[in-house]
């Protein structure tokens, strides 16, 4: 009754205002019984939950609504709207639902009003429906061999759905089975599901267990469930390896290494292959270090060899102590006692933590012979240091060296020799060891570092086999002032619109014998160059404003500390740096083939008909004279870049003209020319083909004059300066009709070439300036050499008209020498 009043109060609050003042007019006495259901009813459906009465004078309907009637569980309950009775039509579970909250309504039949509302709670009863169930069915897990009695194994856990707190979900474990079951070890379990060791395990005697766990409600009705744990058993250290035996001839041969002379061998009743199995040798007694040993991973032998040389005069015997252990640490665990309750009583020993009794590993004594062998000479003071000045003569004492031979049960004569000396320096004393200077030492070789020069030193016994004993002498050289300062370069360049150049100096020596220097300039250099400062190791070369663009040569003098010097040229080259950021920039000038181009080529072309021209009338007038040319600076017409004459041209020797074939020749190649004449002068003339005449001392009269005829000319003004030119020397009209008429046709040939030049200025080749060395250079830009670039001045072929010198210089060229060879005609 009380939970009835509760609910009626809770219902009453959220009623709605008309409910309300149905209430407040009508006072009744309402009488509600509570109800549950219990899970997992059997039936038969439906059946009557119980029937809500209601004390009423005038006719009411009754309805449910809520959880089970139209919210889920829908369908589960229903009311008969006149009677009130409350029905269950199918099963619940408590475990899905565990209340159902629902709303009943009373309606006057006369107006359909909500004559009552209230709430209506069901509890659904539990029943133990559900048994235990654990996480997972198996439990698999390996602990070490080396565990302790009491030590945590795990825990297992299980779960019940059924009603929290009751005894239907309250869980009690146990343990059914363990397999296999041993003397000396049990596994136990607490009420919470946690697993313990009682004993010690054996790896031995059980390497897995297999343990049944059982976990059971409290239900008035119990359910229960089961799990495997299954405990794997990790073999650990539990047996001492024991020595068996060795094998070997346990002997070894002094100064030799890398040899194994012993073998021992163990044995361990654990795992085969575990790391509880493996051996871990030490070796005892060997106070020089001399002996190594290892495991063989196969046999678990432990292999016994030589790392450092023994000496057998030290000795014929080693004594040796070998140890063992596993690479797991050794532990023990026996049961003395097993009492029905409680923990047993067992030894327990971990070699990790120093519990239990001490424990000691097993010891091996074995006894190395060692055999003699010839020794090698050994020296009393292997490694030397001596002092010496640079430049000491030849025959200077170093030092001596002593070397001693131990070996008696062998010839102990020894002899000196060198061994490294790179650069030659010294001589050894085969039989005393004296060390003494061969050569002058120099500091400043190249086999010197850091002041210091090396040399090695052998002596070598005479017995069998030979043996070498070494030592080392560092020669440690004092410096002397036997260098002077020089330029780190003699040729230096800075722009005309610079002032400052950088002049910097070097000394071998060190200190004191070497910088800072002093820098003095020699000669007529006053208003052009000066020093500013004169004192450093580098120091700033003045230009004066008098100072031209070219290349100028001066004489520095260069002091060190101590007053030694040395005179050394300087080439300062000065350029003009107004197209190009410095003088070792290049200019590089493309060219190409445009209306200035083509004009420079015509007027190559003009000057080398002019020059032609001279040299027919030279070389083919009946008197022939010799021009005395005085050849002054600038006169000389063209200039040859070859060191030898052309092969392409023939040069008459001197022979030629004492014999008098000269005119012979001549006249020879004159009827050839003739013959073919008509043909050249229809070809195509070609550049190379002038250039050929420009790569010989051009002395041949008709050869000069076949280069003429494949000339060109542009100029019909040109006609009658050759004409005056060529008729200077004689009145032959037949030589002038000869002449106009070839002159007729080369004019015509130019006009063509002249033509094709300008139709075809996209095909000339673009040829970009480049620079060349003198020969016997490393090919290294020198900065004195200018680009090389053509003029775009304008030639004017009027320029031929007034030659002056020059033409006298092209005469003394194409003429031969005033002999009587060249006598032999007469002017008409």
């Amino acid at each position: 009754m009380y939970h009835l009043i509760a609910i009626l109060a809770i219902l009453l609050s959220g009623t709605s205002n008309a409910a309300s003042s149905v209430l407040s007019r009508h006072k009744r006495g309402w009488i509600i019984d509570s109800f549950s259901i219990v899970e997992e009813h059997p039936g038969p459906f439906p059946y009557v939950l119980g029937t809500v009465k209601v004390d009423r004078s005038y006719k009411v309907i009754f309805e449910l609504t809520g959880d089970g009637v139209d919210k889920d569980p829908k369908g589960l309950l229903s009311i008969d709207q006149n009677t009130g009775v409350i029905a269950v039509h199918r099963k619940i579970d408590y475990e899905v639902v565990q209340t159902l909250m629902l709303q009943f309504r009373a309606r006057n039949v006369s107006n359909m009003a909500v004559d009552t509302q209230l709430g209506v709670e069901i509890h659904i009863l539990d029943i133990n429906d559900n048994p235990p169930k654990f996480q997972h069915k198996e439990y698999p897990i390996t602990i070490k061999e080396s565990k302790r009695q009491d030590a945590l194994i795990m825990t297992v856990l299980a779960s019940d759905f059924d009603k929290r707190g009751s005894l239907n979900s309250t869980i009690k474990y146990r343990i059914i089975s363990t397999t296999p079951r041993t003397q000396d070890a049990e596994f136990h379990m607490k009420e919470n599901g946690t697993i313990f060791l009682k004993g010690c395990l054996d790896y031995e005697k059980a390497q897995t267990y297999t343990i049944i766990v059982e976990a059971k409600d409290c239900g008035v009705a119990p359910l229960s469930s089961t799990c495997k744990v299954i405990i794997n058993i990790q073999d650990w250290n539990n047996h001492f390896p024991i020595f068996t035996g060795h094998t070997g001839t346990g002997r070894v041969k002094e100064r030799e290494t890398g040899q194994t002379f012993l073998r021992v061998q163990v044995d361990d009743k654990d795992s085969r292959g575990s790391s509880a199995w493996k051996a871990k040798y030490t070796i005892h007694g060997d106070t020089g270090k001399n002996f190594h040993i290892e495991t063989d991973p196969e046999t678990n032998e432990g292999i016994l060899s030589v790392v450092r040389a023994l000496d057998f005069e030290e000795g014929s015997v080693r004594n040796l102590s070998i140890s063992v252990e596993n690479e797991t640490p050794y532990f023990s665990c026996v049961v003395k006692e097993r009492p029905p309750q409680g923990p047993w009583k067992v030894d327990y020993f971990d070699s990790r933590s120093g519990q239990g009794d001490v424990f000691r590993s097993a010891m091996e004594k074995i006894s190395v012979i060692v055999e003699d062998a010839n020794d090698p000479p050994e020296f009393v003071c292997p490694l030397g240091d001596v002092m010496v000045e640079e430049n000491t003569k030849p025959g200077h004492l170093l030092q001596t060296f002593i070397a001693v031979d131990k070996d008696k049960s062998f010839n102990n004569d020894f002899v000196y020799l060198k061994g490294s000396d790179p650069a030659g320096w010294v001589n050894v004393g085969p039989q005393d060891g004296k060390i003494t200077t061969a050569e002058v030492i120099d500091r400043e070789s190249n086999y010197v570092k850091n002041n210091t020069y090396t040399i090695t030193l052998y002596a070598v016994s005479k017995g069998v086999p030979p043996m070498t004993g070494t030592a080392t002498l560092n020669i440690h050289l004092i410096d002397q002032n036997d260098n002077v300062p020089k330029l780190e370069s003699h040729m230096l360049s800075m722009c005309l619109s610079a002032s400052v150049a950088n002049i910097t100096a070097y000394d071998l020596d060190e200190d004191p014998y070497s910088g800072p220097f002093h820098f003095e300039l020699l000669g007529d250099v006053k208003g052009r160059w000066r020093l500013d400062p004169s004192f450093g190791r580098t120091v700033n070369l003045i230009k004066e404003e008098a100072v031209y663009a070219g290349s100028h040569n001066l004489l520095l003098k260069i002091s060190d500390a101590q007053g030694e010097f040395l005179q050394q040229n300087l080439t300062m080259t000065v350029c003009d740096c107004s197209t190009v950021p410095n003088c070792h920039a290049r200019r590089v000038i493309s060219v190409t083939p445009g209306g200035g181009t083509v004009g420079i080529v015509i007027a190559s072309l003009f000057l080398l008909l002019g020059v032609l021209l001279l040299v027919i009338f030279v070389s083919r007038g009946r008197d022939r004279r010799m021009f005395l040319v005085a050849l002054g600076p600038g006169e000389t017409l063209l200039k040859s870049n070859i060191e030898t004459p052309g092969t392409d041209c023939e040069v008459p020797d001197a022979q030629m003209i004492q014999n008098g074939r000269y005119h012979e020749v001549m006249s020879a190649q004159s009827n050839a020319r003739n013959s073919t004449f008509q043909q050249e002068a229809n070809s195509q003339l070609r550049f190379q083909d002038l250039s050929t005449y420009k790569n010989c001392q051009v002395s041949q009269p008709y050869a000069a004059a076949d280069a003429f005829q494949r000339g060109s000319m542009r100029s019909q003004s040109m006609k009658g300066h050759f004409q005056r030119t060529l008729f200077r020397g004689g009145n032959s009209s037949f030589r002038k009709q000869n002449i106009s008429a070839k002159y007729e046709v080369l004019l015509s040939i130019l006009n063509q070439k002249i033509t094709s030049i300008h139709g075809q200025e996209d095909d000339i080749i673009k040829y970009e300036p480049h620079v060349y060395n003198d020969e016997g250079t490393d090919g290294r830009d020198d900065i004195q050499l200018d680009a090389i670039s053509i003029s775009e001045v304008k030639f004017d072929p009027d320029e031929l008209l007034h030659l002056g010198p020059r033409f006298s210089n092209l005469a003394a060229l194409c003429s031969p020498p005033a002999t009587s060879a060249f006598n032999t005609h007469t002017k008409p």
